[in-house]
């Protein structure tokens, strides 16, 4: 169930369309008392978000100011805020607005802009002088991008890196040392020793040269380091059962449930880990869905895990940066990227052809130097391999063996590769479609979807729970339900430690049901707030209370409604199970459903302690 709300309009308060933009007047004064330096504050390859800071550095008051510089061909200004920006050809020229052109001694002040191109500036001016406070020079071009940084000695709390020079005409004065983005060291040699790090975590290091002028120059590729040690009890506190909950991209909309509800709900404490959904497939390739949800939505001080607000200048806000937060505050968490789901499984079959190239897509995506240290492994949800979900797959019993294997060899073994399968042990059904034994030589876990069995897609019935744990007399449909998958995967070859039993925090429900019981008629799908025949389990554990059990799980009957749902004391049961069948834990879809005071997730961690 994808609730696709975008948000793009959020960025109309900060980006003013260039063609709007005003005319400037000429320079007012010679810049011999003031400088102006230029940051790249984000970078996604066709395009950049820049920043350039104009500092008083004399003993009067400076009036006004204007910022000129050159981009080369193909680079340009597309939009820009807190100055008024205009070109001449290649040459660029920003002015202060009304309200921020007076600047006290010592005083400073910034405007930043969207480009596009992979350009840096040169020949910068200020107010007619040279952006150092010196005397100009225009022939004086910004330094080369330096060498990708190699890594080495990597501790538990350490790594060293090393680069090679980058040129400038002027010569290069230092570097600055980014890691995920943020600048944590400046040094003059082309190596330096990272300290104060976190065991078994990962990082992305850039490197920027700076010449004697203080022009920046383009960031450096990126490399991903992963620190030493951390062990594979996620937590003494939590046992050592897999607790991992869904959190859904698009959930920070409609549903308004963000990051730090999981800290508000007291979830965040007795969970291990947290799949992030969902990446997109396009054209064999991982790609981020929203990237306004992801990367860019700002959050005030109330709203962040942190307490702090979010700028507008800052490398990266949205959910990657709460989930940054989240694991500052709870180091135990691990996130899992998760990749396809119900809506974007059609993108599989090409990934299938060439598995290599996928599985190289996604680590660069996993490893982007602006949110490398947010994710510890990949999740791929494909419903279903040579199967029909949404849509349907012939890519071969053996693609998804493929796909998985070449995923772990590209990983290595440094990060998390799991997967969400189907639960269908039905005769020829889902399991018997792709070689999910074969596959799992290469994952840590499988995520078991033990759920969804039945639905109000059947609009007239029969009712039945959507999440039974075993069988029971006048079950629709023989291999629908979890004790079969669990035994049917386990036939396959799959290990008991590598599956995790799948836990639904919402109903499932019909209408014009006639019969408490388990097995009625009925006339379509119940009412759902957000979409017909499903409901959280927030809203049904008042609106419907449960009235029984049947096949290890709960169902409902208020009125003509009948609905399925687990509850406290049926994960309870669940959890159980779980433990004496050896299962590697549980998950659940998804943190939204819950309680506000995390009901559900408290028994599953209950449960499994």
């Amino acid at each position: 169930m994808r609730f696709r709300h975008r948000a793009a309009a959020g960025f109309a308060t900060l980006l003013l369309p260039f063609a709007g933009l005003v005319g400037l007047a000429s320079p007012a004064e010679a810049a011999t008392s003031a400088t102006a330096t230029f940051a790249k504050t984000q970078d996604w390859g066709t395009g950049f978000e820049g920043k350039w800071t104009v500092k008083n550095t004399g003993d009067t008051t400076l009036s006004s100011w204007t910022v000129e510089w050159d981009y080369p061909s193909g680079t340009s200004v597309t939009s820009a805020w807190d100055a008024d920006v205009t070109s001449s050809g290649t040459h660029w020229t920003a002015k202060n607005k009304s309200w921020n052109g007076t600047l006290a001694p010592g005083a400073s002040v910034s405007f930043g802009f969207n480009g596009s191109g992979t350009g840096s500036p040169s020949n910068c001016k200020l107010n007619g002088g040279s952006c150092d406070g010196g005397t100009t020079n225009p022939s004086d071009s910004a330094p080369s991008a330096p060498g990708t940084p190699t890594a080495s000695s990597i501790t538990d709390t350490s790594v060293k890196l090393t680069w090679s020079a980058a040129t400038d005409d002027k010569g290069v004065k230092n570097y600055d040392v980014l890691r995920n983005g943020t600048k944590v060291a400046t040094v003059t040699t082309t190596s330096y020793t990272d300290t104060g790090l976190t065991a078994s975590t990962s990082y992305s290091y850039t490197v920027q040269a700076r010449d004697t002028a203080d022009q920046t120059g383009p960031v450096s590729g990126a490399v991903s380091v992963k620190t030493t040690g951390g062990g594979t009890d996620p937590d003494p506190g939590t046992g050592d059962k897999v607790k991992l909950g869904y959190f859904t991209e698009w959930g920070v909309y409609g549903r308004n449930y963000h990051v730090k509800n999981l800290v508000t709900s007291g979830s965040a404490s007795k969970i291990t880990h947290i799949n992030y959904a969902f990446g997109n497939v396009k054209d064999g390739k991982c790609v981020v869905d929203d990237t306004y949800a992801a990367y860019d939505k700002a959050y005030t001080a109330d709203q962040s895990v942190s307490g702090v607000a979010d700028t507008w200048d800052q490398p990266l806000r949205g959910n990657f940066n709460q989930l940054r937060e989240l694991k500052a505050k709870y180091p135990n968490i691990k996130v899992l990227y998760s990749f396809g789901g119900w809506t974007y499984s059609g993108g599989f079959a090409q990934a299938a052809a060439n598995p290599a190239a996928f599985a190289a897509s996604c680590k660069s995506v996993i490893e982007d130097p602006r949110w490398a240290d947010v994710f510890d492994g990949i999740d791929i949800d494909w419903e279903y391999p040579n199967a029909c979900g949404l849509t349907c797959d012939t890519s071969g019993a053996a693609a998804f063996k493929n796909l998985m294997a070449a995923l772990r060899s590209e990983f290595g073994s440094d990060y998390l590769v799991t997967a969400a399968i189907t639960a269908d042990a039905s005769s020829g059904g889902k399991i018997d479609a792709a070689d999910y034994g074969g596959a799992s030589a290469y994952v840590n876990w499988y995520n078991v979807m033990t759920y969804d069995y039945f639905g109000a897609w059947d609009k007239t019935g029969p009712t039945a729970p959507h999440s039974p744990l075993t069988s029971y007399s006048g079950i629709p449909k023989a291999g629908f339900n979890s004790a079969d998958a669990i035994a049917k995967l386990k036939a396959k070859g799959v290990a008991s430690s590598k599956l995790l039993l799948g836990i639904g925090f919402y109903g499932r429900g019909w209408t014009g049901v006639t019969q408490a019981a388990p097995g009625g008629t009925a006339t379509g799908p119940a009412t759902g707030t957000y979409e017909a025949g499903i409901e959280d389990y927030k809203v049904l554990k008042t609106s419907c209370p449960a009235t029984g059990t049947v096949g290890g799980t709960a169902y409902a009957y208020c009125g003509s409604n009948w609905w399925s749902y687990d509850t406290p004391a049926t994960i309870g049961t669940k959890m159980t199970w779980a433990k004496n069948q050896g299962l590697g834990g549980a998950f659940f879809w998804e943190f939204s459903g819950d309680s506000s005071n995390g009901e559900l997730v408290s028994a599953i961690n209950s449960g499994l302690s």
